[in-house]
């Protein structure tokens, strides 16, 4: 359960309020609901500088609009009551929307009025001039024109105070004159008329407070709970409001405004401005200091007053920079173009779910927009009132975009780096998959794989899944997965975000040379299987021959129970227990009768050592693995790697055992004459457990041969 203040709770009391107010008497409940709705309506006119307005409270947030546009086409059909669907045949109505409005709003108006999908009208945005999410007015003049020309009626307009995507507005005050002089409806909707509220507002977003009606959502704006949106609108008949059904005679319908109500009174007026304007304080405070990021774009129409902030990792970095260095971008194919804008979508999803997990209170959200792709969305209007963020969480959010940034750069660098590598070596394939954020993705290509088929391979998915669990195992600090391919069922490694000391030859050489170990490894056990079970069934038909000419020498006599006891009695055979081994190692049968004589098993041949496909890199202490070298290594004193390489000689000048020191004392004790000083004083300082003066390791086994 979300986080639910006192106001809360005030809107939560408001619905069980609302049950037990709905057994009064019919008359005193006809004026309180009354009363509850009139208050309601006048405060939230006022508050929002809608005046003379009327207001319909209504849970589907889409529901307004489409009472508006009943209430509309009441108003522009004279004899739809009479007549109904044939007047709308004769003359088609028309709805306008922005090519910027929500998903599916227009299939939901033509289904709630019964209107085919025609009367429907999509407005391009803006191309050449103006913001790219705003709806384009000459076109929209043009389309107008065209509309009367052909004998359809111009009905409504829905116009956007900050669009669902990125919160832009509208040409509002251009799009009244519009509607004024061809007689259209204007319904503005968006998240920007929760502005209207402050002292300052915007003249874009002020223009809708002249528009024929609006919808708001309060209680995402203020944090309050199963409170309902209301849309607010201007007419003097109220014989079509009540046939459009924005207006009602039951008391139920009136009390839906009483959670509303209770809140409104609990706030006040400055508590509703408060919140509102600390929202749009967290906007600005996050707008300010994207600005100082250099490798952020972000989508702001108004720099002043947007109360959304949207913004994305873009790729062309700046060339000032030494560490982040540009990216050259030639001129490519439209194929390639799409590939790259792929891969940066790709790079901004996985930011933004990173961000989503380091920082829950931002309620930040990804969504793809069709001109600049994947963007990252912070509206605090919509998620600070519920979540509670506070400055400290945009400073923080800050932070967390500023430290993901350098893995963002140099994985995109590391790419070619990667692919070129992977080209390179034998027995890779390389993945193009434009969806994956990190470096890349790799196939290893075994013996037995069919490069045509597009279908699973049972054994390419054993290689790899053994692939994973080594890389695993190595404790770096890349993130590796297994999934199927881009374009087919073909299992393939996928290497995660990479940061800038990455040792890409590396990678890809230990991940070439271990799958390559474990296809082999794979064989061979294969290979073993099945020369075992050739070799037992051999054993077995020499068991049997074996047996057979047991009976033979043995004669049929002995083989009778009571004379054959009586004949080993007097004349006992002489036999040898024979049976079989096999070894491994040669891959042959053995008879078991040197076992039996010499009372032990025979060494056999020692196997070859296990080939190892991977280069051993010498690495520093602490260094993981993939990681290229410190520039500063040249620099190390004497003492930390020449000191440690000398020791590495001197244990294995000393592993070659106590024998060669044995040797060394031998032959010192047979020299003639007395040993010198030097040697008696070595002599006695092994004796007393004291180290060689010139070995820092101490020799029990020299101690013992010297002495």
């Amino acid at each position: 359960i979300q986080n639910i203040g006192e106001q809360g709770h005030m809107a939560l009391l408001g619905h069980s309020l609302g049950a037990y107010i709905s057994t009064l008497d019919k008359e005193k409940l006809r004026k309180l609901t009354t009363r509850i709705l009139s208050d309601t309506t006048l405060w939230l006119c006022r508050i929002f500088r809608y005046e003379n307005g009327c207001a319909y409270f209504h849970e589907e947030e889409r529901e307004g609009l489409a009472k508006i546009c009943r209430l509309a086409i009441h108003s522009r059909y004279e004899d739809f009551v009479v007549d109904g669907f044939n007047v709308l045949y004769n003359k088609k109505p028309v709805i306008y929307l922005s090519a910027a409005a929500r998903p599916g709003l227009g299939q939901y108006l033509c289904n709630q009025l019964g209107l085919p999908f025609p009367c429907l009208c999509r407005v391009p945005c803006n191309t050449m001039f103006g913001s790219q999410h705003q709806m384009d007015v000459a076109f929209l003049e043009k389309m107008i024109k065209d509309d009367i020309e052909r004998g359809r009626l111009p009905l409504l307009l829905v116009a956007n105070a900050g669009t669902a995507a990125v919160g832009h507005t509208d040409k509002i005050g251009r799009l009244k004159e519009l509607c004024e002089q061809y007689g259209i409806w204007l319904h503005v909707e968006g998240v920007n008329l929760a502005t209207l509220a402050l002292g300052y507002v915007s003249s874009s977003v002020l223009a809708a407070t002249k528009c024929d009606s609006m919808t708001m959502t309060p209680g995402p704006w203020l944090g309050l709970p199963a409170v309902p949106a209301v849309t607010l609108y201007k007419h003097d008949d109220p014989a079509l409001t009540l046939v459009a059904g924005l207006t009602s005679n039951k008391p139920a319908d009136k009390l839906r405004a009483l959670p509303l109500w209770l809140s409104l009174q609990y706030l006040g007026l400055d508590g509703i401005v408060e919140r509102i304007k600390h929202a749009c304080q967290l906007s600005q405070r996050l707008q300010e200091n994207l600005k100082k990021v250099n490798y952020i774009k972000i989508l702001v129409e108004d720099e002043l007053s947007s109360p959304v902030v949207v913004f994305r990792f873009f790729q062309e970095l700046p060339d000032s920079d030494p560490v982040f260095k540009a990216i050259p971008v030639p001129t490519m194919t439209p194929s390639a173009v799409g590939r790259e804008r792929h891969s940066c979508d790709a790079l901004n999803r996985w930011l933004g779910d990173q961000l989503k997990q380091l920082v829950p209170a931002s309620g930040l959200t990804v969504m793809d927009l069709e001109a600049e792709g994947t963007c990252v969305r912070f509206s605090p209007l919509m998620t600070a009132a519920v979540l509670g963020t506070r400055g400290e969480d945009v400073d923080q959010l800050v932070a967390c975009i500023e430290s993901k940034l350098p893995v963002l750069s140099s994985t995109l660098q590391l790419r070619e780096e990667f692919k070129q590598e992977v080209e390179a070596t034998a027995g890779l394939l390389y993945v193009d998959d434009p969806n994956w954020p990190g470096i890349g993705v790799v196939r290893y290509e075994h013996a037995n794989d069919d490069k045509s088929s597009l279908k699973s391979d049972p054994e390419g998915e054993k290689i790899h899944a053994g692939l994973l669990k080594k890389l695993n195992e190595l404790e770096s600090d890349l993130t590796f997965k297994i999934g199927p391919e881009y374009k087919s069922m073909k299992s393939c490694l996928y290497v995660g975000m990479a940061s800038e000391d990455m040792d890409v030859a590396e990678l890809v050489e230990t991940i070439a040379a271990t799958a390559r170990e474990i296809e082999e490894n794979s064989r061979l056990l294969e290979n073993m299987t099945e020369v075992v079970r050739k070799g037992i069934q051999e054993a077995q038909v020499e068991l049997q021959k074996a047996n057979e000419e047991r009976l033979l020498e043995e004669g049929v006599l002995r083989q009778i129970p009571v004379v054959g006891s009586v004949l080993n009695w007097f004349s006992p055979v002489q036999a040898l227990q024979k049976g079989r081994t096999f070894n491994l190692t040669a891959g042959s049968l053995e008879s078991t009768e040197p076992i039996y004589v010499y009372k032990a098993q025979g060494a056999g041949v020692t196997p070859p050592p296990t080939p190892s496909g991977s280069r051993t890199k010498q690495r520093l202490p602490g260094q993981k693995p993939f990681k290229r070298s410190l520039r500063g290594s040249d620099a190390l004193s004497e003492t930390s790697s020449v000191s440690h390489i000398e020791d590495l000689e001197k244990v294995e000048h000393l592993s070659g055992g106590p024998e060669q020191i044995t040797l060394e004392a031998s032959s010192t004790e047979g020299h003639p004459g007395a040993p010198s000083p030097q040697h008696a004083d070595q002599t006695e300082a092994f004796q007393k457990g004291a180290p060689h003066p010139e070995d820092d390791h101490p020799q029990v086994e020299g101690a013992e041969s010297l002495r």
